[in-house]
């Protein structure tokens, strides 16, 4: 009888796709977990931590089917924020430096003594603040030829202004009595004539001339009696006014800052921070020339 030949298996040649499979498998847990850890989010990577670390460590866990139906898988126990909400909020409004505060605070840094002697005057509120000068500190009687102090001065406060994009307006005021010379009819001019001064020493130590504008409102908005001496003295002086924005300079510009008050249509104003003027590119070999500001 003859002899029962045995089959052979036919040779498996796809046999390296399981192991092939479970590269790529591990793989992709390998770049999941990556992806994880590179996440800012402390809380999601404690908690895939933690689960990862329950399935692969206990053994009936892993070999577990699926729960289906009414069974609820395993959670985990939400980890605890390293930063409370109230913390966060409070970390966001410290981040967020005001420039009319900072301005302000600079000044009174800068300018102490004067401040002490009650020459110099710094104030303001969310839409603006006012530095506060007398006349005598910055010119002389009758004139509005700066001064060495007015140099000195005015180099301090445009070193402080030039970080910021700000709008400012310089506004002069005088006293009652008349004045009537060739250069100066009557205390509109002169008091114009500062503001413009200012407004002039401040764009030649580098301040954008498109931000700022010069207002005189002569001997019409006094703070002061200018029935007395001091009285008088009160009511001579030069305000600059750091607005923040345009809108707010100009309807601070309507009335003077004494007379403006931040209601409600100047807040709405005040919403938006100071924008940067744009600049309009020359042609070569032109002078550029910024445009007249209101």
């Amino acid at each position: 009888m003859a002899r029962r030949r045995r089959l052979e298996e036919p040779e498996n040649h796809e046999r390296w796709l399981v192991s092939y499979a479970d590269f790529i498998t591990l793989l992709f847990a390998f770049f999941v977990v990556m992806y994880s850890i590179s996440s800012v989010n402390e809380g999601k990577y404690k908690v895939l931590s933690q689960a990862l670390v329950g399935v692969f460590s206990d053994p009936d866990r892993s070999v577990r089917p699926i729960p289906i139906g009414e069974e609820r898988p395993l959670t985990t126990r939400p980890v605890q924020p390293l930063v409370t909400d109230s913390e966060q909020s409070e970390a966001a409004i410290g981040e967020a430096v005001d420039p009319l505060q900072t301005i302000a605070d600079n000044v009174r840094q800068a300018f102490g003594d004067l401040i002490a002697s009650d020459q110099l005057t710094v104030r303001g509120n969310e839409l603006w603040i006012e530095i506060e000068l007398k006349s005598s500190l910055l010119f002389g009687s009758g004139d509005a030829m700066p001064s060495d102090m007015a140099f000195a001065i005015v180099d301090k406060v445009a070193g402080i202004l030039k970080p910021f994009d700000n709008p400012v307006h310089v506004e002069g005021f005088t006293d009652n009595l008349p004045i009537s010379t060739a250069q100066f009819p009557t205390n509109w001019e002169l008091s114009t004539a500062r503001a413009a001064s200012i407004v002039r020493m401040m764009a030649m130590e580098g301040i954008d001339p498109r931000r700022m504008a010069a207002v005189g409102y002569g001997e019409f908005q006094p703070v002061a009696d200018n029935a007395s001496a001091d009285g008088r003295g009160r009511n001579r002086r030069v305000v600059l006014v750091i607005s923040r924005n345009l809108d707010v300079r100009r309807s601070i510009t309507s009335s003077g800052s004494a007379n403006a008050q931040p209601d409600a249509a100047l807040r709405r104003a005040g919403t938006q921070t100071a924008k940067t003027p744009l600049t309009v590119p020359s042609a070569p070999g032109s002078v550029k020339s910024p445009p007249p500001g209101p």
